[in-house]
């Protein structure tokens, strides 16, 4: 059982949770072997650890290269506890696969031959289908589709489809892109539409329509049901709740969960009351195998346990999230393949220095990471992190306020992670004194509009976060109000930017309002505009006093008792605010900056220049760069900049890192 000075327990799909778990293999004569399941190792150790037969020199449990179906969640507790520098350690062998799995491997496709089925289907791709039937495999439970989106409560997905480790599109109309809503005759939050052309017709024999679109604003989306179709008037009625602030003439959308629209390769569509699956297969079936979700609560749950890692572990198809952290402290999610799930692949929920670091997200359904922890009352820190992951092709379900790290609470890190492909926020805060830095972000916000890579808002008293040292490129939108790669929205104020560098954005870095911001020492690289900064706090106090419910600033200054300690101590200028014109953009400083290309700084009509500071910036095409045409932003030591103030920024440092260091991870 030891090795060297640790506990080492084995777990193996040809093991049995009957035996020791001593052993990596069985042995000659099948009666003794590794455990079976990750389960019989968790209590194997609370049994050793409850009799004493187990010392305080940690614990690894190496689990052997196979697929692990997780028919309930894996639940850790508090009994399971590590203790600190000698934790409990759930580790694939030797860096074989291991797949926890939350779904089940689905056969038996064949030709369908059902003449009403047929019928409903474009006879130039019948032969190109196949059906299944669920419920002949043990699967009858195939969870719904809700209407999630923004602002929604977070629903676990309904059954989804996975063809060689990647999700299948339920059949929808238009296959990519959107269509637009034509008019809307009546009241926009009614509930009914008018839709162009005639594709409807076709949808006569459905009974589950879905649709998901952008319904007024690019920056909220929804799903809603269909309700009714009269394919007469050309209309479409939803049930409630309706799209998310209601449909307006020419905003996009598409429908889905439709048979009748099973006409390219990947889509499929579930019969929920005879079980039958349709699927029209990528490649050949045998060249890859098809699973669907089943589980719906966390794959992995680690609850009020402590020094606690799990690493180098795939976990996906699940329908809700892959791994929660609640509570507890020093448990990580380290060097694991986290995907294929139907909410955020992790979801960490206070304690302290809990943390996400080099592991791979990719498909999750609202998501990646999602990171809270720290007291605001008290502005005591959690210090949870994620760094050092590589997060992509997230949010496939609810596209907006799921960014690749959502991050609320006090004192949290998220450091060296590289975040690219996805439709909205990259990373998503709210509290105090975080620290974003050394991240690289690029191709996000590529579906919506008035976002931000980086994005907080709507709150006088979360100050003090610091984003620096980060490369955000490639950030723009067509869509109404753009993209920002740092949007400090609606009076966001206390935060500074420093030392980052932003090539090939719209709108850099947006001061929306707020005050005492501080974007200092950053390169702006063919940015239009580099800084961009306006007065709208006094439009919006203006807007609401008809509909004081609905701003809730003043509320947010009393909940944290902003004129006492800690609060009137740590920021004195917030202590102050009611008596120094709060919805002014006063104190923002711009300074040491180098603008490169495109516009500086752009400030509209409303602002007060005499309250903000702009100096020391450098206005030079290129100031020094090592390489600009090559994209090589460091600078010559004889640089202008240098001579000017400009500070050295860690180019070296900033992505994903080939070594995981205490100090980033926030272990220490």
């Amino acid at each position: 059982m030891a090795e060297g000075s640790r506990n080492v327990f084995y777990v193996s799909p040809q093991g049995s949770d009957a035996w020791s778990g001593t052993l990596q293999a069985p042995n000659d004569k099948g009666t003794d072997g590794p455990l079976k399941t990750p389960e019989g190792a968790r209590d194997v150790i609370r049994t050793l650890k409850q009799t004493g037969q187990i010392s305080n020199s940690g614990v690894t449990v190496f689990i052997r290269g196979g697929i692990y179906p997780m028919e309930k969640i894996f639940r850790l507790t508090s009994d399971d506890s590590g203790i600190q520098g000698k934790p409990i350690v759930y580790q694939a062998y030797n860096n074989e696969e291991v797949r926890l799995i939350g779904g089940k491997e689905i056969t038996g496709f064949e030709r369908i031959e059902d003449p009403a089925i047929l019928s409903r289907i474009n006879k130039k791709y019948q032969h190109m289908i196949l059906q299944t039937n669920l419920r002949t495999q043990g699967i009858s439970e195939f969870g719904e589709l809700k209407p999630r989106g923004f602002g929604r409560p977070t629903y676990p997905a309904g059954l989804e489809l996975f063809y060689d480790y990647l999700p299948m599109q339920l059949a929808r109309w238009p296959n990519q892109g959107w269509v637009k809503i034509e008019s809307v005759p009546d009241d926009k939050d009614g509930g009914e539409f008018k839709y162009e052309g005639y594709r409807p017709k076709r949808w006569v024999k459905a009974d589950d329509i879905w649709l998901h679109g952008y319904w007024t604003w690019d920056w909220a989306d929804s799903y809603v049901k269909v309700k009714s179709i009269d394919t007469h008037a050309g209309k479409i009625a939803t049930q409630e709740p309706h799209g998310v602030y209601g449909y307006t003439a020419g905003k996009r959308y598409y429908a889905f969960n439709i048979l009748e629209e099973l006409d390219e390769p990947g889509e499929w569509y579930l019969d929920r009351n005879s079980g039958t699956l349709y699927f029209w297969p990528i490649e050949k079936l045998d060249d890859g195998k098809i699973f669907v979700s089943i589980l719906q609560e966390p794959i992995i749950s680690i609850t009020g346990a402590s020094n606690i890692i799990l690493r180098g572990l795939t976990v996906e198809f699940g329908r809700g999230i892959a791994v929660e952290i609640i509570g507890g402290s020093h448990n990580t999610i380290e060097s694991c393949k986290l995907r294929n799930v139907g909410n955020v692949a992790v979801d960490i929920r206070g304690g302290i220095k809990n943390g996400v670091i080099g592991c791979e997200i990719y498909y999750s359904g609202d998501g990646g990471i999602r990171l809270s922890g720290g007291d605001r009352k008290t502005l005591t820190p959690a210090n949870n992190y994620a760094c050092n992951n590589h997060i992509h092709s997230y949010s496939r379900w609810v596209r907006t306020c799921t960014p690749a790290i959502n991050v609320e609470g006090v004192g949290n890190k998220a450091a060296h992670n590289l975040i690219h492909d996805g439709p909205q926020t990259a990373i998503l805060f709210n509290g105090n004194e975080h620290l974003f830095e050394f991240n690289e972000i690029y191709n996000v916000c590529n579906e919506t509009g008035d976002v931000g890579a980086i994005y907080t808002g709507r709150d006088w008293t979360a100050r003090g976060t610091i984003i620096r040292y980060n490369y955000l490129r490639d950030i723009n939108s067509p869509m109404t109000g753009g993209a920002m790669a740092v949007y400090l929205d609606d009076l966001a104020s206390g935060i500074t930017v420093f030392g980052n560098i932003f090539c090939k954005t719209n709108h850099a870095v947006v001061v929306g309002g707020g005050r005492d911001n501080i974007v200092k020492n950053n390169i702006f690289i063919d940015c239009d505009p580099a800084v961009f900064m306006d007065a709208r706090g006094i439009a919006l106090a203006n807007q609401y006093i008809a509909k004081p419910e609905q701003w809730d600033m003043y509320k947010k200054l009393e909940d944290v008792n902003f004129d006492e300690p800690p609060y009137g101590q740590r920021y004195p200028e917030l202590a102050r605010i009611l008596e120094d014109e709060p919805t002014e953009p006063k104190r923002n400083v711009i300074s040491n900056n180098i603008f490169s290309g495109g516009r500086g700084l752009e400030l509209t009509n409303d602002v007060d220049r005499n309250v903000i500071t702009f100096e020391n910036n450098i206005i030079e095409d290129n100031p020094g760069f090592i390489n600009r045409a090559s994209l090589d932003f460091r600078l010559k030591n004889d640089s202008v900049a240098y001579k000017l103030g400009f500070e050295k920024i860690p180019m070296e440092k900033i992505g994903l890192i080939s070594c995981l260091h205490q100090e980033y991870a926030g272990a220490n």
